[in-house]
């Protein structure tokens, strides 16, 4: 892998970039779709690149669990198996501490959205559903309730038999409700992670290492000085961001200044619109979400009039296009009363065609940040 900056913007972080794999080329600043089980849920392979899609993130322990890592390691690889002949990540496992521990017991994401009475979790509290020890992660599988075990040495070991071209280090990810001292004692186990995942390695697929610390500003400090000497290819950016997104630029502002700026940095795990020029003003190269596709099946369009809900009963009666400036196939072929319909009457085909003009909107959204900085304007 190689990454080179083209320009770097004069009224912030903001950079262009070409990020290069075995896989092709990746024009930064990217949005990264979600492909948890090596599928962009609802579109084929084919249709998640023509949607604009360069770059796509699939889950290493959702993978493991079905189909394991080595069914798809002997059809070929995880390229060959989704048909997918672009670039790929996968991540290290690592956010599966989070969402399927303290963030399932509190019912809370990576940045809260309301006050909750219990707004901290103790140094040596566990989640209820799994337990996290210096060595690693002690899970249920989803699947059939089996024990397993995933640290550094066995996250690296899955994702060189999926043969992605970026792969991430095993790290822990943080809820905004842990404790100044419980977010200490994860760095901790975090930066173990990160030296042992880089002595794992036995491939050429590039390696980031993931800068946690939460919303607490000497232990994002601590991190990002410490991930950035040791070595990756480049860097995530991980973890909860606290109580609001303000939140979420000071942990830019405190980390990407500390990390090698000719290294790619890659914002795990957030990617709403309103989030976007935030983020590549930020200095982020690369951001992931699951928003346009995780709304599309519930019915919402992203469009340039606002978020559209085609579940309403009064879109029957709308025989407009979608969008009028989206370019998208969706948009010049169909129209919102047949859309709305496909939902009210619970057809899959609706999600499809909402997935695929959310994901157009989100890739093109970002294409036209990458002109504001060319342009100098942003």
């Amino acid at each position: 892998m190689e990454f080179k900056v083209l320009r770097q913007s004069k009224k912030s972080r903001a950079r262009l970039g070409i990020l290069r794999t075995a896989h092709g080329d990746i024009e930064t600043p990217a949005f990264v779709p979600v492909a948890t089980r090596a599928t962009v849920k609802t579109l084929t392979s084919e249709e998640a690149q023509e949607a604009g899609s360069q770059l796509l993130i699939a889950n290493t322990y959702h993978l493991h669990l079905l189909p394991g890592e080595e069914r798809i390691k002997k059809s070929g690889g995880l390229h060959k198996f989704m048909n997918w002949d672009q670039p790929l990540m996968t991540d290290s496992g690592g956010f599966q501490a989070f969402s399927l521990g303290f963030g399932t017991d509190h019912g809370v994401g990576k940045v809260l959205k309301e006050r909750l009475e219990k707004t901290a979790i103790a140094v040596n509290d566990q989640p209820e559903k799994l337990r996290i020890t210096m060595d690693g992660i002690y899970f249920r599988s989803i699947v059939d309730g089996r024990k397993l075990f995933m640290g550094p040495n066995e996250s690296i070991t899955i994702q060189e038999a999926l043969g992605a071209d970026i792969m991430f280090a095993f790290d822990e990810c943080t809820s905004p409700l842990a404790s100044h001292e419980y977010v200490k004692d994860s760095l901790e186990r975090t930066h173990r992670w990160a030296k042992a995942s880089l002595a794992a390695r036995r491939t050429k697929q590039a390696l980031y290492g993931i800068t946690q610390g939460s919303h607490f500003k000497d232990l994002r400090e601590a991190g990002a000085r410490y991930i950035n000497s040791l070595g990756f290819d480049g860097f995530g950016i991980g973890g909860d961001f606290g109580a609001d997104k303000k939140m979420m630029q000071k942990v830019l502002d405190w980390t990407l200044p500390l990390l090698d700026d000719r290294m790619p940095r890659h914002f795990l795990g957030i990617g709403h619109l309103a989030d976007m020029e935030p983020i590549v003003k930020g200095g982020a190269d690369t951001f992931d979400c699951t928003v346009p596709t995780h709304y599309a099946r519930r019915g919402v369009a992203f469009t340039s009039a606002g978020r559209l809900n085609l579940k309403k009963q009064s879109f029957l009666a709308d025989t407009s296009q979608l969008d009028k400036r989206c370019g998208c196939k969706v948009c010049a072929t169909y129209r919102k009363n047949y859309i709305c319909h496909l939902f009210r009457a619970h057809e899959i085909t609706g999600m499809r065609l909402l997935t695929y003009h959310n994901l157009f909107y989100f890739n093109n959204y970002v294409a036209e940040l990458r002109v504001k900085i060319r342009r100098g304007q942003l």
